[in-house]
């Protein structure tokens, strides 16, 4: 199988502010997985017009009914139905497969998570999108990157994402303390206000611990924060080391030593947003897109003006997100491929980017985003995100990505739930993974 050499590390300069970005590059690699060997065909329509839905994980901030109105009411040739999936990617991932192999012609457009692209390209599930209708020039090169598979554009570049550091400012600043920097320094902050809080139900942390998706983003960014990695620059799995088990070590001990919630072994995103929602949690590590929920001021929200965002804390120094965001792609068993087409293109726009950002406070791929008066009187929280997206890193990268995240998956949540030694957990993984990405 093919493994997808990791690109270069972002870089957002002054001359770039204009232009589209996103992140979490893949880019070609080995015969093996290609489009031409999974059998992908040439010469898609991509003019047919007529009703479509478009396929992607859980609206959660509402902001898709008014954009899809909006397509629909200057596109009379094909409406625009959303097909809401499921919360976890895992299981967003599974069903677009399966609608794929019983060749549903209703799925026309995927939110495809970007470290899906080498999958869904080289098993043609995805259309390569005709270059002269999907022009790059405004994008940066890690934003082509991360919607490139054997030198085809696979998807368009839509939202890109890092992690962040919700706190509790007010806390903070009644105590004298800094944003932290490191997990020692999280858990010295909560060791001083917890005892000061007449709060039973305040707890110091969490993130995304349940065994999917979210679990591999935050065992990938442990152990970045460690100075380890799991897939490293060569391509090479490299997960028994020190640091890598230093930084899975962490996870664990935050739950162990009670500085997490025993229930966030069950949290994905959702379930730490209305922790921190509800006031109870001084810390927690969550995607940008819950800004604008958390700073809710219509009583849905016990947090509004009184939390702030910094970039993640690591085990050595400071912390690396992992790299996250979604393209939109065309499903290869497209009735309507025009429409698709046309769609695509509406959601990529700038009014539909700067859009996002003022709904959801997300990372849209408009770099001038992060600069616009309007969306940073709204979310003072943009310059620290900028600075999370130039340093994050990317997930590993295979065609056969379904069994990597897997793998993963069952390496970190055995350690987490004290059946595995962290070693011991990170050695079993390095044997799988050598067997994965050839």
């Amino acid at each position: 199988m093919t493994f997808v050499r990791p690109k270069r590390r972002m870089l957002i300069a002054a001359a770039s502010m204009g232009a589209l970005f996103a992140v979490a590059a893949c880019g070609g690699g080995g015969d093996e997985g290609s489009p031409q060997a999974s059998g992908t065909a040439a010469g898609a329509d991509f003019t047919k017009q007529g009703d479509i839905e478009f396929w992607r994980g859980k609206d959660s901030a509402g902001y898709l009914p008014k954009a899809i109105k909006a397509f629909n009411d200057q596109h009379p040739n094909g409406k625009v139905t959303f097909h809401e999936l499921p919360e976890a990617a895992d299981q967003q991932r599974q069903q677009m497969i399966q609608n794929t192999q019983i060749k549903n012609p209703k799925m026309a457009v995927l939110g495809v998570d970007v470290v899906w692209t080498a999958e869904f390209a080289a098993n043609g599930y995805v259309e390569a999108l005709p270059a002269d209708q999907f022009p790059t020039d405004q994008m940066l090169k890690p934003a082509v990157d991360s919607a490139t598979y054997f030198d085809k554009l696979y998807g368009y570049p839509q939202s890109t994402n890092a992690g962040l550091l919700f706190y509790r400012k007010d806390l903070l600043d009644k105590y004298n303390l800094k944003p932290p920097t490191t997990f020692d320094e999280l858990r010295q902050a909560c060791d001083k206000i917890k005892p000061g809080e007449n709060n039973p139900k305040l707890e110091c942390y969490s993130g995304q611990f349940q065994k999917y998706e979210g679990l591999v983003v935050n065992t990938d960014e442990a152990i970045h924060g460690a100075g380890g990695v799991i897939v490293g620059d060569d391509g090479k799995p490299n997960v028994a080391t020190p640091e890598a088990t230093k930084g899975l070590q962490t996870l664990v001990d935050l739950l162990k030593d009670g500085y997490a919630p025993k229930a966030a072994i069950t949290w994905k995103e959702e379930e730490g947003r209305q922790a921190f929602q509800q006031g109870n949690l001084i810390f927690l590590r969550n995607w940008p897109g819950i800004y604008a929920q958390l700073a809710a001021e219509d009583g849905s929200s016990k947090v509004p003006g009184k939390f702030a965002v910094a970039l993640l804390p690591g085990i050595t120094g400071p912390g690396v997100s992992s790299l996250g965001g979604a393209n939109l792609a065309v499903a290869k068993n497209a009735e309507n491929k025009g429409t698709a087409v046309d769609f695509i293109k509406f959601m990529a726009a700038p009014e539909q980017q700067k859009g996002f950002a003022m709904a959801t406070g997300g990372a849209p791929t408009l770099a001038s985003a992060y600069t616009d008066p309007d969306i940073l009187k709204k979310y003072p929280s943009f310059p620290t995100l900028l600075k999370s997206l130039e340093s994050a890193k990317p997930r590993p990268k295979a065609v056969k990505y379904g069994d990597v995240t897997v793998a993963i998956q069952d390496a970190a949540y055995g350690a987490l739930q004290g059946q595995t030694a962290p070693d011991a957990a990170l050695q079993s993984l390095q044997s799988k993974l050598q067997t994965l990405i050839k």
